[in-house]
């Protein structure tokens, strides 16, 4: 599977907005510091995930962004697709040669495997892990 660098940064997002879910707004230069991911492309992917419903936005002095629902019920997948569009197979000619059709085939199958994991995965579980990692790099057990 191909990751974009708009997917990954909007996974970085919402796992930021995931992390301060219930405190509000949180401007996006805020995010951009703390992800270390350019405020004008972020800015960019949160019309994408405000058009699918995912954030919403407010303007103003105590403006910013925010889940438009809990961490947990919204998966990784919704993130990418409202990024980047279905996940999809290669398309192929009327007149594929069999060799061409197995490798789609193939395609295919890896395609709903990382569908069914990205689903499976919501910003609640990305966040967990996230915290996790924090906790490791300063040194301290699991």
């Amino acid at each position: 599977m191909k990751s974009s660098a708009k997917g990954r940064y909007g996974l970085q997002l919402m796992v930021e907005l995931a992390l301060q879910a219930g405190r509000g707004p949180i401007l996006v230069e805020t995010i951009a510091v703390r992800q270390g991911l350019p405020p004008k492309f972020l800015r960019v992917l949160l019309g994408s995930l405000k058009t699918a419903g995912l954030v919403k936005v407010q303007r103003g002095p105590s403006g910013g962004c925010e889940l438009a629902r809990h961490p947990s019920h919204v998966s990784a997948l919704e993130v990418l697709e409202a990024l980047e569009g279905r996940f999809g197979s290669p398309g192929l000619p009327p007149d594929a040669t069999h060799g061409a059709q197995t490798v789609r085939e193939l395609w295919n199958r890896g395609t709903e495997a990382a569908r069914a994991v990205l689903k499976a995965t919501t910003l609640a579980d990305l966040a967990t892990r996230h915290q996790a990692l924090e906790v490791d790099s300063q040194g301290y057990s699991i």
